[in-house]
């Protein structure tokens, strides 16, 4: 593996690789253990977008590891200002160990890696969103402590996220129900390569029929970044599409409730729920440290 721009990039080893890394630097965390393993090495770190635990996290990731960050906002470099993508992933390559870029376009994902000498990182795009889902495979590693015949309920738009973790159930054997409404499908492109790899997915318009026996259920927000403008028209089309306590009540006893955060309460996740004693989320939150780590280690050690 060179890079990660989607989650196709990886096979069913690596992920159990990097989330058994991943457990370990936890656990060094916890008991105060430094390490330098990325000393005197370098990420570049471009922003387009916004953004709260992917920035801490990968700063603090490359810290711990005893290296460096360099946040650039799309706005302060020359990308801004009309210089190619191809030209900026040449000149980065140069100075850098590895870049993670957070982008609109899938696109320019897709341009970085294929210019980049060195490793690429997708931090989110509007197809994809990978290091999310090896924070989310981490977490329900812990909770379940297996991945095979697990039923994975998302519910809401079926968006970058909701992609990823199409494509991270496919490659580990969990089978995955989407509820969305219709027009919120999932990537097809997406499903396609999934249903390929040997997926077991549903897409559904009952939420219910989602959560029956779901041992995880999902959401994320209604609007993302970008999405303003339509809010109203999404608040309407995904009413129905709420994580609250009668969809708890349908799904497992031991249910686990995730969400990739930022959340809006009372929207698509209820706040009882959300503070309730099947939410994960904020143990979900920090496990894009510990996943971050084992990843950027994978690619630039």
């Amino acid at each position: 593996m060179k890079h990660l721009v989607s989650m196709a990039d990886l096979s069913a080893e690596e992920i159990i690789d990097i989330l058994e890394v991943a457990e370990d630097h936890k656990e060094k965390r916890m008991r105060g253990k430094a390490t330098d393993l990325l000393k005197n090495k370098s990420l570049a770190m471009i922003f387009e977008k916004s953004s709260t635990r992917t920035r801490v996290s990968f700063e603090v990731a490359m810290s711990d590891l005893g290296g460096h960050s360099l946040y650039l906002n799309y706005n302060d470099i020359q990308i801004g200002r009309g210089e190619s993508i191809a030209d900026t992933a040449k000149v980065l390559s140069r100075y850098v160990h590895g870049i993670c870029a957070r982008v609109n376009s899938h696109e320019t994902i897709e341009q970085l890696a294929r210019y980049s000498t060195v490793p690429v990182i997708n931090a989110l795009s509007d197809l994809e969103h990978p290091c999310q889902i090896l924070a989310d495979l981490l977490t329900i590693k812990e909770y379940k402590n297996r991945f095979e015949g697990l039923k994975f309920a998302w519910i809401g738009d079926g968006n970058n996220v909701c992609n990823s973790s199409i494509l991270g159930c496919a490659l580990l054997g969990i089978d995955i129900a989407v509820a969305c409404p219709e027009g919120y499908d999932p990537d097809s492109q997406i499903l396609e390569m999934a249903r390929e790899i040997g997926a077991n997915v549903t897409i559904t318009r009952s939420t219910q029929e989602a959560a029956e026996n779901a041992d995880i259920l999902y959401t994320d927000v209604w609007i993302s970044m970008g999405e303003e403008s339509e809010r109203e028209k999404r608040l309407k089309d995904l009413a129905e599409y709420q994580i609250n306590s009668d969809l708890v009540n349908i799904a497992k006893n031991d249910v686990i409730v995730m969400h990739c955060l930022p959340a809006h309460r009372g929207e698509e996740i209820t706040e009882d729920v959300m503070e309730g004693p099947h939410s994960v989320i904020f143990d979900q939150a920090e496990n894009r440290l510990h996943a971050q780590k084992a990843l950027i280690l994978r690619l630039m050690s």
